[in-house]
């Protein structure tokens, strides 16, 4: 009969794990587009959909809704075998890239910024081949529906500051960018900040 309680008390345990792992798997599903997945498994905000190839014509275009006034990291992982090997023709990509935000924080962001690491809670550099395309002609590449103009900061980061616009709360904010991806490294990712007025 002990036996059979123990039995009974480790299909439990594994039906609670198996339920808890699937609910985890469903929060933060991995999103896939041109050459490559995103995710918002670091939490802090939910992607809703995302689409597009990535070219300047069709855009990979993520959806999302941030809850809070704090910065949230979107992981972003390559799918192309050819980023592993930086000796291939092929090694680096520019991509283009429109975050649509959805403002669920209750506050009005008067600026919002973003920033590229290849290493996580480490600032970009020069030498690691990812930036907002900071060699290239990116005019006509980068703007927003509800900010007039952006700032963009590189050496020792890689970061870019849109402002001179509001997104009041549940307004619908977007951001078109492109982004060069030459690092070996397969996961990087893009930190977003939302500001709000200070008091």
């Amino acid at each position: 009969m002990r036996s059979l309680r123990m039995i009974w008390t480790l299909a439990g345990f594994l039906t609670v794990s198996t339920i808890f792992s699937h609910s985890a798997a469903q929060e933060h599903k991995i999103w896939t587009a041109g050459k490559y997945s995103f995710s918002d498994e670091l939490g802090g905000f939910s992607i809703r959909s995302v689409s597009g190839t990535g070219t300047v014509s069709d855009p990979i275009v993520i959806t999302e809704e941030l809850d809070a006034v704090a910065p949230v990291t979107l992981v972003i992982r390559s799918e192309k075998l050819e980023q592993l090997n930086p000796t291939t023709e092929d090694a680096g990509i520019l991509f283009h890239l429109q975050i649509r935000t959805v403002n669920g924080s209750g506050h009005p962001w008067v600026e919002f910024g973003f920033e590229l690491q290849e290493t996580l809670g480490k600032p970009s550099d020069y030498n690691d081949g990812l930036s907002f395309y900071q060699p290239g002609d990116k005019t006509g590449m980068i703007h927003s529906n509800l900010f007039a103009s952006y700032d963009d900061d590189f050496e020792p980061y890689d970061r870019m500051v849109f402002r001179d616009g509001k997104a009041d709360p549940a307004a619908n904010v977007s951001f078109d960018f492109p982004i060069g991806d030459f690092t070996p490294k397969r996961t990087f990712y893009l930190v977003q900040e939302p500001r709000i007025p200070s008091t």
